[in-house]
């Protein structure tokens, strides 16, 4: 059996009809902080575009927008510095940063060494 969604006690539901100022109050101290300063200008159309909802990804820069209870089940495109990594909203996200999903830099992965990696193939002709 699925376990129900609850974030403080307050499930999904109840955190859809909570005003920010509401959800504010329940939330951790840097979030709070931020939504009570209030939305950049970028951010407030990023949600003007999510409530909308005309397009299916809405694509945004703003990774340092906390992730809202009307957020939740939305496809967001979030740029990660070379492209937008799209990203469904799930009720765990909330609190969080968008930003925090998707990742800037790549896992390396390194092959095996090639010619004149060592002094051995230095002198070793390529043909």
């Amino acid at each position: 059996m699925a376990r129900k969604f609850t974030y403080k006690g307050y499930s999904l539901e109840e955190l859809q009809n909570m005003s920010l100022e509401e959800f504010a109050k329940i939330a951790p101290a840097r979030v709070r902080r931020k939504l009570l300063r209030g939305f950049t200008e970028q951010e407030k159309i990023f949600l003007k575009k999510l409530r909308k909802g005309t397009k299916k990804i809405v694509r945004t820069h703003c990774r340092d927008m906390v992730v809202l209870p009307e957020m939740v089940g939305k496809l967001v495109g979030i740029h990660n510095g070379k492209e937008f990594v799209v990203v469904e909203i799930k009720p765990e996200m909330i609190g969080h940063r968008l930003g925090e999903f998707a990742m800037t830099t790549k896992i390396v992965k390194h092959s095996s060494p090639g010619v004149g990696a060592t002094r051995s193939t230095l002198h070793t002709a390529v043909k």
